[in-house]
């Protein structure tokens, strides 16, 4: 009988944990839920502004940075910072610089490391 009772007392005090146990992954599972509800949320305010933002921009220049973008893991462009490239984090050299000075303003320059679109911007070091 003191087995049986121990056993019964034991049984009583796992099934408490499980309880417990059981309510903080419900609670992570919420977490989770929300977050990704949030994501998915911000995801699709994100693509609607591409959409805007890509009707403003030549097919031909817009192809190109598609086609970077699936080649370089999601980024196609990347900005030129103080001589280097934010893609591949590589510096120019003088010789690429003087190209990308030389280059008109609306001329697309490319990272000649990674192949990138140079982003030219006052912090371009140019």
């Amino acid at each position: 009988m003191e087995r049986r009772e121990s056993a019964q007392e034991r049984v009583g005090e796992l099934t408490g944990r499980v309880d417990a146990v059981q309510g903080k992954v419900d609670d992570a599972t919420g977490r989770r839920d929300a977050a990704q509800a949030a994501l998915d949320e911000e995801a699709a305010g994100v693509a609607k502004e591409r959409e805007v933002v890509a009707g403003t921009v030549p097919a031909d220049l817009l192809k190109l940075y598609d086609k970077l973008r699936e080649q370089q893991g999601g980024i196609g462009a990347a900005r030129l910072y103080q001589r280097k490239c934010e893609g591949c984090h590589i510096e120019l050299n003088i010789t690429e610089l003087n190209e990308v000075r030389a280059a008109a303003k609306d001329t697309v320059v490319r990272c000649e490391n990674c192949r990138r679109i140079l982003v030219r911007t006052a912090e371009s070091g140019l």
